[in-house]
């Protein structure tokens, strides 16, 4: 309905520009909001007061005129200029129950838009390290991510979903490394572990597999492995060179060949465990990504040629760096190293060229908040390569921090003592997590109250919400139990018998819910959404209290329905964008 206002609203605008009493040159969108006090009318413009100025005249002598030439029209009850020059705009009482028979003729798309006229948008979340399984703290990023890319396509935007695998890195070659390591173990080499490897069970199920397929044919002795390598820190020695050594120590001793065969080892299962996680989660993508085909493609070398060509590109003691200063960054970049190796920030610059060159008109990247720094680096490359840094959006999500029996739970990928998103879904249901995880901006931190999350309780939003829609489920049933049918064409036309504060509000709610869709997808905050739905279930569940549905009266008793099945309807759409099922029963 607020469509059709703003656009009667508008015309009488562009009417008084018609007139002259306007410059042609002023002429502005008319704003128009809901009101958040009903005595101010649903409605309210200050269009009379930005026009003010311009065409030299009161607002209120411009409201008047504005109003004037709104004409009658049967959506609009009474329209009153109050204070200074603002519009209120009081709807029928038809016009507000029209959204009941919007929301049953339109079912699951209620609520659908074409605001963003199909431009192609890629949403880049999760992207994790395939180093390990996803923990609680890459769920948020996944549901985040995913409910961000459904509210874009409920706009109308053409959504492509993308994980981009880091399958070329240094923290790849640890994993390879702390496989081998718990392999040799495993075939009876005596070796201690780094404090820079990968400990979790899992890296000893690699090991496993590789030993079932093996055998000990791989195995060298301790001293092949660790003669003439640095100490590791406990040692007082240097972690990060020890695991270095120990990674080209795995190379030479198992040789290209054989290594490559534990690095993929790690990768796949990996992968595969990410992957499965994730669609069990209700997380789907178009395309995985792999950042190792980046350099078998030549679009590394693409990325840096470009940023050469353009100028931005300078060596200093053997290295090649970007003077991403230029363009706003705190400091120079390096891309390529001294020893010849590109850097990761060269891939993403490579990734990112790759993403405008496939033809996306907007690119989402979501990352975890720790990245912050990482941002102006990479618009600094955009500008570099004459793409417009304002295309890239990047979503910061803030940390998951779980909470057990009241004790926060401590993660840490390497030591393995992190809590896994397969085990949180177990514990609580992908329904609390997806909910839980996008209830709050993910710019806040998160505490993620388990005990909360398996109640059934009003206190725990999810089960609140889902029993709102059960409830409604409930009442069909009953009905068919005392032998009563619901009439949805009666129901639409006693729409005038719901005139109670609790039904006016249910249906003021219900109305709302595609301006609700298209302002979260605008900002990218899924969090609306989820309160909206708990406002909502709560006011359901006040009238529910309130008021008796099946009745004697059936023109009564066919509006409630139509009302009860209408919030239904919008509580399921909601509930399906977060991602969280919509029980009949609870």
């Amino acid at each position: 309905m607020k469509i059709e206002i703003q656009a009667l609203l508008q015309s009488a605008v562009d009417a008084l520009a018609a007139q002259g009493m306007i410059p042609a040159d002023a002429v502005i969108t008319a704003p128009l909001t809901r009101t958040k006090d009903a005595s101010h009318g649903d409605f309210a413009s200050s269009v009379a007061l930005q026009l003010a100025k311009p065409a030299r005249r009161k607002p209120r002598e411009l409201a008047e005129a504005i109003v004037a030439r709104l004409g009658s029209d049967a959506r609009i009850a009474r329209v009153e200029i109050a204070g200074p020059g603002f519009i209120n705009v009081y709807l029928s009482a038809a016009a507000r129950h029209a959204a009941i028979d919007a929301v049953l003729e339109a079912g699951a798309a209620y609520g659908r838009s074409a605001m963003g006229a199909g431009k192609r948008v890629q949403v880049e979340f999760v992207s994790a390290n395939p180093t390990g399984p996803l923990h609680v703290g890459h769920g948020r990023g996944a549901a985040y991510g995913a409910a961000v890319a459904d509210l874009l396509a409920a706009a109308g935007y053409d959504v492509h979903r993308e994980y981009y695998v880091n399958d070329a890195g240094r923290q790849m070659n640890i994993l390879a490394a702390s496989v081998w390591l718990r392999y040799l173990q495993r075939c009876g080499v005596e070796l201690p572990f780094p404090v820079n490897g990968y400990k979790g069970e899992y890296v000893r199920d690699y090991a496993e597999a590789l030993f079932v397929q093996e055998g000990d044919a791989w195995a060298s002795t301790r001293a092949e492995v660790l003669d003439g390598l640095p100490p590791d820190e406990p040692a007082g020695g240097d972690k990060e060179a020890h695991i270095d050594a120990l990674i080209g120590r795995a190379r030479t001793l198992l040789g290209d060949n054989r290594y490559r065969f534990v690095f993929e080892l790690g990768l796949n299962r990996t992968l595969d465990d990410i992957r499965a996680d994730l669609r069990e989660f209700g997380v789907e993508y178009d395309e995985w990504y792999s950042e190792h085909t980046l350099s078998e493609r030549g679009l590394v070398n693409k990325g840096i040629e470009r940023l050469r060509e353009a100028g931005h590109l300078y060596e200093h003691n053997g290295a090649l760096w970007f003077r991403s200063t230029t363009f706003g960054d705190e400091k120079d970049r390096v891309i390529q190293r001294d020893n010849g190796q590109t850097t990761y920030f060269a891939s993403d610059i490579a990734y990112h060229l790759d993403k405008f060159e496939r033809g996306f008109e907007r690119v989402i990247d979501v990352w975890g908040a720790d990245h912050h720094g990482y941002i102006p680096r990479v618009k600094a490359a955009l500008s570099a390569m004459d793409l417009d840094p304002a295309r890239l959006d990047v979503l910061l999500v803030q940390f998951a921090i779980l909470y057990r029996g009241g004790e926060r739970v401590q993660m840490s990928t390497r030591s393995g003592s992190f809590v896994t998103l397969r085990e949180l879904r177990e514990e609580v249901g992908n329904d609390a997590a997806r909910f839980f995880y996008v209830m709050r901006a993910s710019s806040q931190h998160l505490d993620f109250d388990l005990d909360l999350a398996k109640s059934q309780s009003s206190d725990n939003p999810v089960y609140y919400i889902q029993y709102a829609y059960a409830r409604v489920s409930s009442v069909m049933r009953q009905l068919a139990e005392r032998g009563l049918k619901h009439d949805p064409a009666n129901g639409a036309m006693h729409l005038e018998r719901l005139d109670t504060a609790h039904e006016e509000a249910l249906i003021n709610a219900l109305s709302r819910y595609p301006e609700l869709i298209e302002t979260a997808a605008q900002a990218a905050e899924p969090h609306q959404v989820a309160q909206f739905l708990r406002d909502l279930a709560q006011n359901f569940h006040t009238w529910y209290n309130a008021a008796q549905f099946i009745v004697e009266d059936a023109d009564l008793r066919d509006a409630r329905l139509n009302l009860c099945l209408a919030t239904q309807q919008v509580l399921r759409n909601g509930l399906t964008l977060l991602g969280v099922s919509a029980p009949e029963t609870m």
